[in-house]
């Protein structure tokens, strides 16, 4: 799929807490053919993993964990395709389980424990967590969160003011991309009432803005602006992150699960956080290793390389230089502020109840 706001006005708490029983990011909602630009270098600190590779409890038969990605197979997922495909999973006495499910979906799954992990937002952890959903968010995969407004340079927007009165395309009302539209018109005291919302449920936004069919959608930065850019068309971006940085999509385990499974899930994490380090070091191996998983992206290698080197950069938090996996818990403790200042966070809850640096290297 990256916190203090100022408050919606006109937001309507008891609509929104509703909605969010079920929010969650549609992470990698794209299809293959998504292209972002391809970006520079990323001078990223070493994840500190433990000497010798992660080892969960020995047993008999490897433990089998199911994983939980986002919606559609993406190059994205690089780092889960790289450590199954290279064993480190099976290194660490697991079998793992990729699965492809909607965030809202994975969200009660996760919480139910029918999932052991999974990748979700930080957005959907907040509000789950304050309804009673028993799910804690473990470790961070985005540094930055991904989501944004993009729209044509040509369009004459360039602030989030400048949405007042325009077409702005979304997947519907829900997620972290709804969110973080909220988030972003809230700091300049507007509210979604005053754009015009066009359901995409298909997530067709983006060839929306590029046929002029809507003025501004939300997406990813790592995939949207970089298609319409790749069409021609200059694109500007507005990040949430300039004024409240949300956490973005990261590792989230069921309390339950967490309980039960704990040296499994810890060796789990370590082996995706080499992952990481290593893609991001060479992105050509997580190139190679998400054809593998999933044939189809190697139709255009290219650009899929750019999406998962555009990829790389969101797993970065920028304002924090820390390894990947870390947890910024000022931020989330900021996010949390914003989101209830909104009225998005129905039950009063703390960091620590919504984050843990249980399943980490130490």
């Amino acid at each position: 799929m990256p916190t203090p706001r100022l408050p919606a006005p006109g937001s309507r708490p008891r609509e929104i807490a509703a909605l969010l029983v079920t929010v969650g990011l549609l992470a990698a909602c794209t299809s293959g053919a998504s292209a972002p630009p391809a970006s520079s270098d990323l001078n990223v600190g070493p994840t500190i993993i433990p000497s010798g590779p992660p080892v969960a409890t020995p047993s008999a038969s490897p433990l089998k964990l199911v994983v939980g990605l986002g919606y559609i197979p993406s190059v994205q997922f690089a780092q889960f395709y790289l450590a199954d495909r290279a064993g480190y999973y099976r290194d660490a006495g697991l079998e793992v389980e990729l699965q492809n499910k909607i965030d809202p979906d994975l969200v009660t799954l996760l919480g139910q424990g029918a999932i052991d992990i999974g990748s979700a937002d930080g957005t959907s952890v907040i509000p789950a967590v304050s309804q009673g959903i028993p799910i804690v968010y473990a470790a961070t995969i985005y540094g930055t969160n991904p989501s944004i407004v993009f729209a044509k340079a040509s369009s004459g927007i360039r602030t989030a003011a400048d949405l007042k009165g325009r077409k702005v395309g979304i997947p519907g009302k829900y997620g972290s991309s709804w969110i973080m539209l909220q988030a972003l018109l809230a700091s300049v005291g507007l509210t979604p009432d005053d754009v015009e919302l066009v359901l995409y449920p298909d997530f067709g936004q983006g060839v929306a803005v590029q046929e002029g069919a809507v003025d501004a959608a939300t997406g990813f930065a790592n995939n949207e602006p970089v298609q319409l850019e790749l069409s021609g068309e200059r694109a500007v971006v507005l990040h949430v992150d300039e004024t409240t940085p949300l956490p973005g999509p990261g590792l989230v385990t069921g309390r339950q699960t967490l309980a039960a499974k704990a040296d499994a899930l810890r060796a789990f994490v370590a082996a995706t956080l080499r992952a990481m380090d290593e893609i991001a070091a060479d992105p050509q191996r997580g190139l190679d290793a998400s054809v593998a998983a999933v044939p189809d992206l190697g139709q255009d290698p290219a650009r899929q390389l750019a999406i998962l080197k555009a990829t790389i950069e969101t797993w970065k938090n920028a304002r924090t230089g820390a390894p990947f996996g870390a947890i910024d818990r000022t931020g989330w403790q900021a996010s949390l502020e914003f989101m209830t200042s909104l009225g998005l966070v129905p039950n009063p809850v703390t960091v620590d109840q919504l984050v843990t640096e249980e399943l980490l290297p130490r």
